[in-house]
């Protein structure tokens, strides 16, 4: 993957985010226009964020089974403590480490980790590398090889 790739993959992963931060505090009456107004206001075109967008879809289409997941993982957490913010990162990660075979899983959890570093407080990134890395070891695959 070359350098654009990964800054743009790493876009669209903050754009994803902040959407799905702002939609777990307040989900929207209209999700496709709410989608095209927030795309509207982010620096770059909205296909330059398809990826984030994919993890948008991803994620609200199967937020019940990755907060089920989340509550077996978060051991000794009660699931309503864990920050929002925290929560939409975990989401993405685990969405991505569930569904996309083509992304390495330490991929995902070194990108959640860089992600709660700007966006949450600094106990953050061990409580999410914690989850994530007990995930990783459920999968029952290279967690540092993609598979097609």
């Amino acid at each position: 993957m070359s350098k654009a790739q990964y800054a743009q993959r790493h876009d669209g992963r903050v754009a994803a985010l902040q959407y799905l931060y702002s939609w777990s505090i307040n989900p929207p009456d209209n999700p496709v226009d709410d989608l095209r107004i927030f795309f509207e206001g982010l620096e770059q075109p909205r296909d330059h964020y398809s990826f984030g967008e994919e993890l948008i879809d991803g994620v609200i289409k199967n937020q019940a089974a990755i907060d089920a997941q989340i509550k077996v993982l978060a051991q000794n957490w009660e699931f309503e403590r864990i920050a929002k913010i925290d929560l939409a990162i975990l989401r993405i990660a685990m969405f991505e480490m569930l569904n996309r075979k083509d992304i390495p899983p330490v991929v995902s959890i070194n990108e959640a980790i860089d992600i709660s570093k700007q966006f949450s407080n600094a106990d953050s990134k061990r409580f999410i590398n914690g989850i994530l890395d007990r995930l990783k070891d459920q999968l029952g695959r290279d967690s540092r090889k993609a598979t097609p």
